[in-house]
């Protein structure tokens, strides 16, 4: 039974000046799935994201959504997500969920931040900060939710809560798509993984049609087996690729 895409890229490439990031991408992303890109540093993952999330407009190609009519379309998470000091946990998430009138749900329980709720934002950690970002990303209940390395700077038991959180609103029919260097949290949760070398998809599957096509035992094996382990970075605007 095929689904219905809810975001659809066809043969976006994308270049910042005369560099070029993205080559020739097309990508279905449907609901209740759980999409992990992966690849070296400079792989292009993050302009990827930007596009998808259509915070960024392709230099060719298309991003068209496709899924049901919201108010919040898609919520997406940055790398490095910031707020604005002097408002404690609580009143930076109300505000959010102020915008789109929501009620009910409890977006700091779903992340873990409970008890950090009346701390203000300035003193919170970066991996706490981050944690902060996913509760605003989900706020709305947007069909698609981009995270950028929602894991980045948490300790392993926080790290796996992001996973958790992405596997819950898959669940709940959300289409999920997020970017991570862990690929053990990587392979125990998404349905599928996108690798990326270099701008270009080196492949693309579910972690067990990925490690049966390059006879290997783990995704680690086949990050390695499709990758050229490029270590190069853009930089733009301080936006990494």
């Amino acid at each position: 039974m095929t689904t219905e895409a809810i975001l659809r890229a066809e043969s976006v490439s994308h270049s910042f000046d005369e560099v070029d990031v993205l080559d020739d991408i097309s990508v279905d992303v449907e609901p209740g799935q759980v999409m992990a890109i992966v690849g070296p540093n400079g792989s292009g993952k993050t302009t990827l994201l930007r596009v998808l999330a259509r915070l960024l407009s392709p230099t060719e190609g298309t991003v068209e959504y496709r899924g049901p009519d919201r108010e919040r379309e898609i919520g997406y998470l940055p790398q490095r997500p910031t707020f604005r000091p002097g408002f404690t946990v609580r009143e930076t998430i109300d505000f959010y969920r102020a915008l789109v009138e929501e009620e009910g749900t409890d977006r700091l329980s779903q992340v873990g931040l409970a008890d950090a709720s009346n701390r203000r934002v300035e003193a919170l950690s970066g991996g706490m900060t981050r944690l902060l970002g996913i509760a605003q990303a989900t706020v709305g209940d947007p069909p698609l939710v981009v995270l950028d390395e929602p894991g980045s700077g948490l300790d392993p038991g926080m790290r796996r809560r992001t996973f958790e959180v992405a596997n819950e609103l898959a669940a709940d029919g959300t289409a999920v798509l997020v970017s991570s260097h862990d690929l053990s949290l990587v392979e125990r949760t998404a349905d599928r993984v996108l690798v990326l070398d270099r701008g270009s998809v080196v492949a693309d599957g579910t972690p067990t049609d990925l490690r049966s096509a390059h006879g290997v035992d783990s995704l680690w094996d086949v990050f390695g087996a499709a990758t050229t382990g490029s270590t190069e970075t853009v930089d733009v605007a301080g936006v990494s690729t």
